[in-house]
């Protein structure tokens, strides 16, 4: 798989999305019956199975110090099904009736049970990781410090959301309001995953912190383009509506970047995207030619570049090479 780049996804990236998939399913199957709606709903975006990126990460970040990869697979499986359990509730709140080329949790099988479907996935990843590391061989204290990383970055990503969400009814966002919420809705679960698996690795404070800078700051990087492709991805490619963004009146870099660029007329036609779908295709054209999508693209590569900055000091291996290398891609993907 490769991007428009030239850059290839690091080779072993699906046989560890295999991997963390199979263990989700044999893990979700041991606690619900395979028959029971609540499991066929919590499992549905399990189906295509994702990119797998935050437990890629986090099963690099423990061989990258290392550690073992196989310790880390029920930990990076807690993370995928974390992320997950945010989509689900993301599409409620969102009003987005695609995700991942199916149709969403809550379309599918509706609102009450789709917020079921999401409590429930979040409840599980608690007992992945302490079943799952501990049958691994992973020391208690260390278990317990996942579950602290994890609980943590749950909580950073509500506050994110309800930040996003007070964004759409404002017509000025500043770029550092938009960091403050990107930080806490998308970079922190990557801080988490490179976290998670640096403790699991065995890695000294210094390295789970320096790991967990890497994640946050490529996380922000990659936030920035889901923002671009959130706006001129190819659809089918993406799996998700494009133009929801705007629609929304979500305060997102590249509309962020054109708004503070605009004449009033200009601003006036952005804003009234979210009302007026007529405006749609004007406030798009409005928005790349303001450098909306440049900026954030630039933005987004020089974060990755902070990124890789603090894998440095770290010695050649192919584990380092796997991060570096999922770093780049993170912001030269079409989706």
């Amino acid at each position: 798989m490769d991007t428009s780049s030239g850059l290839e996804w690091p080779s072993d990236l699906a046989e560890t999305a295999r991997k963390v998939k199979s263990y989700i399913e044999d893990f979700l199957e041991t606690v619900f019956p395979p028959a029971q709606t609540l499991y066929q709903a919590s499992r549905h975006l399990f189906t295509t199975g994702g990119k797998m990126l935050r437990p890629y990460m986090a099963v690099k970040a423990c061989e990258v110090v290392g550690g073992s990869a196989e310790q880390a697979v029920p930990a990076a499986a807690a993370v995928e099904m974390l992320h997950t359990f945010t989509l689900i509730h993301d599409d409620i709140i969102d009003r987005d009736e695609v995700r991942r080329g199916l149709p969403a949790v809550h379309v599918k099988w509706g609102e009450p049970v789709a917020i079921l479907a999401g409590d429930f996935l979040f409840s599980k990843v608690f007992l992945a990781v302490s079943r799952g590391l501990k049958d691994r061989g992973v020391p208690s204290e260390t278990v317990a410090r996942v579950v602290e990383v994890l609980a943590d970055a749950t909580g950073k990503i509500c506050e994110g959301q309800m930040l996003d969400m007070s964004f759409e009814g404002r017509e000025t966002v500043s770029e550092e309001e938009y960091l403050a919420m990107v930080e806490r809705k998308t970079a922190y679960l990557f801080k988490a995953s490179s976290q998670i698996g640096a403790l699991i690795g065995g890695a000294g404070e210094d390295w789970v912190e320096r790991l967990g800078e890497y994640g946050r700051l490529a996380g922000i990087g990659f936030q920035m383009v889901d923002d671009v492709l959130g706006l001129v991805a190819d659809e089918a490619k993406l799996g998700k509506p494009v133009g929801s963004d705007l629609r929304e009146g979500k305060k997102t870099m590249p509309i962020i970047y054109a708004l503070s660029r605009a004449s009033v007329e200009q601003r006036k036609t952005i804003l009234e995207a979210s009302v007026k779908p007529e405006r749609m295709g004007e406030a798009l054209k409005l928005i790349v030619s303001l450098g909306g999508i440049d900026y954030a693209k630039t933005q987004a590569r020089k974060y990755v570049e902070a990124a890789l900055e603090q894998l440095k000091p770290l010695p050649e291996t192919p584990a380092k090479k796997s991060l570096e290398t999922l770093a780049k891609i993170l912001v030269e993907r079409e989706f």
